[in-house]
Order: C-alpha cells, then sequence, then structure tokens
C-alpha cells in the first residue's frame, strides 16, 4: 500500500472516529512480515484490564524460574462488589481457596479483577514493571493493582448519576496526557501505547526471550477471553481465531488481540479509545472501533 493511499485511509478513518465522538490509538501489524498501519500508535493511555496480560506472563515466567508453584492454593477474600460489571470472584459473597493457575485463567480468560488481585498480591505491581524489560518488553508501564480501579468517581455515584463521572473523565483531562482522576492519568496509572502494547503481543506469537511454555500459556488464556462483544464480532469466523484481552475504564474501552488466519497470515490488533460520550453502554462505540480495526486488518491483508 503506497503512502499516499495510506494517508488518505487515515484520514478517513479519523474522521469516522470523530463522528462516533471517539478518539484513540489503532495499531495493525501483520507479525509475519511486519508491514503495519496505525492512528496515533505512540500516545499513551491508561490501559485498565489490559495489564492483566503483563501480570500473566510474569505470574508465568516466576512459575518456570521456581520462583512460585502453580499448584499453590491460594486463599480469596470475596470481592464483596454488587454493582454490575465485575465478573468471577469479584462477585464471591465466602472465601474461597484456588490455584495459583487457576487464578490466571480467572483473571486473564474471565477478567476478574480479585483474582487478579490475588496474582498482584504474590508479585506486586512494580515488580511486574521490573520483569518486563528483562524479556525484551519496554514502554509498558505497571503501577498499581486492579482494586484501585474500583475507586473511581463511578462508585462513589449512585447508578442514576453514573453519568457524571463519565463526564468528568471526558472534561478533567490535559493536553499532556495527565488527569484530575489519577487512574486516567497516564503518569500515575499502569499505562502505554498501542505501539508497545504490539510489541508484547509480538513477543507472544513469535519467538522472543519469552520463554516458549510462558507464551504458549497466554495465548491460549487469552484465546480462552469469555468477553467477546467488542472486537471479537469483526475478527472471529470458521477460518480464523481471535485470541484476546480487552480493558475498560469510565470513558476508556480498549482491546488487543491477534487473529490467526487459516491460510496462515497473523495479525496483531491493538485498539486503545476514548469517548466523547458521557454513557455507560455504548454499542455503537464497540461497534466503531471494532470496523475501524477490521479497515486497517483489511487493507494490510488485501493490498
Amino acid at each position: 500500500m503506497n503512502a499516499t493511499n495510506a494517508a488518505n485511509l487515515i484520514r478517513e478513518l479519523r474522521r469516522t472516529l470523530d463522528d462516533g465522538g471517539l478518539s484513540g490509538s489503532f495499531l495493525v501489524r501483520d507479525l509475519r512480515s511486519g508491514e503495519e498501519l496505525g492512528i496515533e500508535p505512540d500516545l499513551e493511555f491508561p490501559i485498565a484490564s489490559v495489564v492483566k496480560i503483563p501480570l500473566a506472563v510474569a505470574t508465568l515466567e516466576r512459575i518456570r524460574r521456581g520462583e512460585l508453584d502453580g499448584s499453590t492454593q491460594v486463599t480469596v477474600r470475596p470481592g464483596g462488589i454488587t454493582a454490575s460489571g465485575p465478573t468471577g470472584l469479584s462477585k464471591f459473597r465466602h472465601p474461597a481457596r484456588i490455584a495459583v493457575d487457576d487464578l490466571l485463567y480467572l483473571s486473564t480468560s474471565v477478567s476478574d479483577n480479585t483474582a487478579a488481585d490475588a496474582l498482584f498480591a504474590l508479585t506486586p505491581p512494580a515488580e511486574v514493571s521490573a520483569l518486563l524489560p528483562e524479556l525484551g518488553i519496554q514502554g509498558i508501564a505497571v503501577r498499581h493493582t486492579m482494586r484501585e480501579l474500583s475507586e473511581t468517581p463511578a462508585e462513589r455515584l449512585d447508578p442514576a448519576d453514573a453519568h457524571l463521572a463519565h463526564f468528568l473523565a471526558i472534561e478533567a483531562g490535559t493536553a499532556g496526557r495527565g488527569h484530575r482522576i489519577p487512574l486516567l492519568d497516564v503518569t500515575r496509572a499502569n499505562s502505554g501505547s498501542a505501539r508497545a502494547l504490539m510489541e508484547l503481543l509480538r513477543a507472544l506469537w513469535t519467538p522472543s526471550r519469552i520463554d516458549a511454555g510462558v507464551s504458549e500459556r497466554v495465548r491460549a488464556l487469552m484465546g480462552d477471553n469469555l468477553l467477546r462483544h467488542r472486537l471479537a464480532p469483526d475478527f472471529s469466523s470458521d477460518a480464523s481465531k481471535w485470541s484476546s484481552k480487552t480493558g475498560t475504564l469510565l470513558n476508556l474501552r480498549h482491546e488487543i488481540g491477534v487473529v490467526e488466519h487459516a491460510d496462515g497470515q497473523v495479525f496483531g490488533v491493538v485498539v486503545l479509545t476514548e469517548s466523547r460520550v458521557p454513557a455507560i453502554s455504548q454499542p455503537g462505540a464497540e461497534a466503531l472501533m471494532a470496523q475501524v480495526a477490521r479497515t486497517l486488518r483489511d487493507r494490510l491483508r488485501h493490498p
């Protein structure tokens, strides 16, 4: 695809996103050839639950080194969350004993925040962040646990007023990617760019400094992702496999994943977005994210 055609496509997609009240960072890469197309791929975002992929990598690497035992059972206190949305242990009412290996499934495939925090108790955020460069992964900052994601204005308001938290999220940002809400401030939140997250996907799907067994397990966990309302409808079919992880926080909607086609082509897809619409449920935004990501993939797949 020549530079002029690529520029015209990106300009058109930016306009489509803006018309839908979205902005963000998109990157699609052919993991075999390295060819890629993107929109603002170096813009840094808070990554919300996407951080559970680096957490899984770090946990599995420590198991491989013998620092942790995947069969060790951990007593997990109930999440005590009654609001709609959270999954798994976060909704439990009583303590449970669960093996580290099973916490990995709950954290990654079910996006269970309580399970993720049980893993963070074993490998704290600073340790995860320090381990990633050892494995060749740069540009992803892990600074806090998942419990802190439940300390946003949305949790302090009545459900009927939740839109006010989204309004604050939209209006309280700064030009330098800072924010009055700490978890939306890229200097204080778990954060990364689409390019940094794409490098993580590349390291998991192609030979890298990450152990092959660790990569295989993370790919399987992402393949079992139960949250399939965002990009999956545009990337899953009988002739393709979609493995991914979503992330959602107030007006942020993300997904990173890899689509493997039956003909052997493999594409990494990273989508990090923020909405200007102060609403919790935005199915149109979910569909628009997928539409733009698929358009970029289609142009790479069929230049």
